[in-house]
This record gives structure tokens, sequence and C-alpha cells, in this order.
């Protein structure tokens, strides 16, 4: 088994349970929904700019995995669970807020899920033109995840609490990415340079997300140690 599979292989792995994380954060939603003091505002601080940007994400990469040769399914099959997933939250934000911004960015990532899944299935002979609008998709989904961490990451910080964000989704998005990395190199970098400049990225704001809950803690217990 050469590195290329290896590294595959674990980044599958990884990925899965990345997706243990994703899954972590809509069950929190589903809890909040429950729970009477919190079912009005179920998706609070949830940043439906991140949320948008990381469904483009995966879905880029799903169409990536399909368009490039040979066929790539460690990148395919676990970023469409992954789609899947996210779309379900951006669902559970559209119901909470029930706004125009939420219902656009609802239905948008509906419509880029039904043509991507069509390329999928009729996209044999794009498949140039498929690798080419990923490539660029890639680009500025990574552009935009910083962006929409950096908001993400704002809103905590304006709020001081950290609301219905789940800190699990960004550990276990973190382990994913650093085995993205090394999976990444392993392609070769002419093939492998989207993934890993995504990872990379990603990697960071999930950093800063993991710091700004020990900041909200840390501005907590001063808040408590200054008014006993």
């Amino acid at each position: 088994m050469n590195s290329y599979n290896i590294f595959g292989s674990i980044n599958t792995i990884f990925i899965f349970i990345s997706l243990i994380g994703v899954f972590s954060q809509l069950r929190k939603i589903w809890r909040r929904k429950k729970c009477e003091s919190s079912k009005q505002n179920a998706a609070e601080l949830l940043s439906l700019n991140q949320f948008s940007v990381s469904f483009l994400a995966y879905f880029s990469f799903f169409v990536y995995g399909y368009s490039i040769e040979p066929f790539n399914h460690y990148i395919v099959w676990p970023r469409l669970i992954a789609s899947t997933l996210v779309w379900l939250i951006l669902f559970e934000i559209w119901q909470d807020r029930r706004n125009m911004t939420t219902s656009i960015s609802f239905v948008t990532a509906g419509v880029i899920f039904i043509l991507g899944g069509l390329g999928f299935f009729y996209g044999n002979t794009l498949i140039d033109e498929s690798k080419l609008i990923s490539t660029y998709l890639i680009v500025v989904v990574t552009l935009l995840i910083a962006q929409g961490y950096y908001h993400q990451i704002m809103l905590i910080i304006r709020s001081g609490k950290t609301g219905a964000v789940d800190l699990k989704m960004s550990q276990f998005i973190l382990l994913m990415d650093i085995s993205t990395i090394a999976f990444a190199l392993s392609m070769g970098l002419e093939l492998g340079w989207p993934l890993l400049l995504l990872a990379v990225v990603s990697a960071i704001t999930k950093l800063a997300i993991m710091y700004s809950f020990r900041w909200v803690r840390v501005n907590q217990q001063k808040t408590c140690a200054l008014n006993p």
C-alpha cells in the first residue's frame, strides 16, 4: 500500500470522525429545541455565514473528487455525507430564524446540491469543466471560510458567550484537517494543492474557535471573581 492509499484511508477515518462533530452540532440544536428555555433560539449565535461556507467547502470537494482522474473515493463519499449534515444545520437555522437571509441560504444550498448531484450522474462529458469550476470554487471557499469563521468568532466575542456553538465539532474537524493536509501532500502538489490550501486555512480557523471557548471561560471566571 503506497502513501496515497495510507493517508487516504487515514483521512477517510478522520473525516468520518469529524462527521460525529458535525452531527454533535446538529444534535445540540435538536436538544435546545426540546428545552423550554432555549427552543425559541435553538440556533443562537450560530453563524449562517460560517455554515453556508462550510457547506460550499464540503460540496466543492465532492464535485472535485468526482471530476479528477482517477475518481477519488476518499474525497467524494465522506464529503457528500458532510454536505448533507451541514445542509440540515442550515435547515435548522432557517427554521429558527425564518428570515429572508436564512431562506436564501437554505434554498441556494439545496439548488447547488441538486446541480452537483446531476453533474455526478450525467457529467462524464464535462469532467474538465467540472474540475476547473470546482478548483476555482475551492479557492473562493477558502477565502470565505476565513471570513465566515472570523464572523463566528466575533459573534462569540461581542456576546461574551458561545450560545449554540458546539466545541466538539471544531475539535473533530481539526483532526480531519490535519489528516487532510497529509493526504493532500501524498497526492502531490499539482493535484492536491486545492485540498492542501483549504485544509490549512480550515485548521487555523478551528484553532481560533477553540481558543474563543477558552476566552469566554476565562472572562466568565473573571466576572465571577469581581462579582462574588
